[in-house]
């Protein structure tokens, strides 16, 4: 039985050759092209591709249906990151070691190179390679949208930047974090809800169970950015206490939120378990979370 360190990386190979087989087919005269590939091909786990592909294993979902999808996904969360890393954001320099985009290029590149990988998601969907009726392509286009606008994703971030150097609850900084990471997280367990035809209460689960693996992903980003080795991270570390940004472990302690991290662990382990031994690899992906080294 493979370990799933390499499951991790078939799913995140098989990601990268779809994305790299997609850009292939793009018109070559684009300038923002080069700075695409730059910041989707940065080096990142496919994370959340690994998280669509361990959802749909329990459904028993067509595996380059999932690739499609994940793939999509890793260019919303790319753009992401790219405007993230922008001086009128995070204004960070690196990022897993390399240089962020906006200073390889410049920043109204890098804008419109997130601002492009976040269309090409949908032209991922959309496209003839997904083999679903156009009415599932339409739903998971929809619900892509929302998780990744003013009221997932974007929204989130939008929070994320305001609740600077302010005093946040802590139910604020879960609800902010939910959005900002764990919406994404959602939709890729959602999708697989969506393509499968559950009713809305099973979806319902499935997405919660996403976003709760989201929140526990982004507390454990902060987590390693308070106590992890730069080397590694590939970033200066402790820039979350810097910048006062709101975060569980700058307003709990980094103990009191490893404990936080390990309830709500066992919080989506009882959520997943109710879906049998086809869910073990979902498992093994909240496992490897707490693995990271922080």
């Amino acid at each position: 039985m493979p370990i799933f360190s390499d499951k991790l990386n078939t799913i995140a190979s098989n990601t990268n050759s779809y994305l790299k087989s997609f850009f292939l087919k793009q018109k070559s005269n684009s300038y923002l092209l080069q700075p695409m590939k730059y910041g989707v091909f940065s080096g990142g786990k496919r994370f959340r591709s690994t998280i669509v592909v361990n959802t749909g294993r329990i459904f028993n979902i067509d595996y380059k249906k999932l690739i499609i999808i994940g793939s999509a996904i890793e260019c919303i969360h790319s753009y992401s990151l790219i405007h993230d890393d922008l001086p009128s954001m995070d204004n960070d320099e690196l990022r897993r070691g390399k240089l962020t985009v906006h200073k390889k290029f410049n920043e109204f590149t890098a804008i419109l190179a997130g601002n492009s990988l976040l269309t090409l998601a949908f032209e991922i969907l959309s496209g003839n390679n997904l083999q679903l009726s156009q009415n599932y392509k339409n739903e998971l286009i929809k619900t892509l949208s929302m998780c990744a606008g003013h009221s997932g994703l974007a929204g989130g971030q939008y929070s994320d930047l305001t609740f600077e150097n302010k005093s946040i609850l802590k139910k604020n900084i879960i609800n902010m974090q939910k959005k900002k990471t764990g919406e994404l997280f959602g939709f890729c367990c959602e999708s697989i809800a969506i393509i499968k035809g559950v009713n809305s209460i099973k979806r319902k689960k499935l997405k919660e169970i996403g976003i709760n693996i989201g929140l526990l992903f982004q507390i454990v980003d902060d987590l390693i950015d308070y106590k992890g080795d730069s080397m590694i991270v590939g970033k200066p570390t402790r820039s979350d206490e810097k910048k006062g940004k709101a975060t569980l472990v700058n307003l709990l302690g980094y103990e009191e939120t490893i404990n936080f991290a390990k309830n709500l662990k066992k919080k989506i382990n009882q959520q997943i378990k109710k879906y049998g031994t086809k869910a073990n690899d979902l498992l093994d992906s909240v496992e490897f979370i707490l693995k990271r080294k922080f």
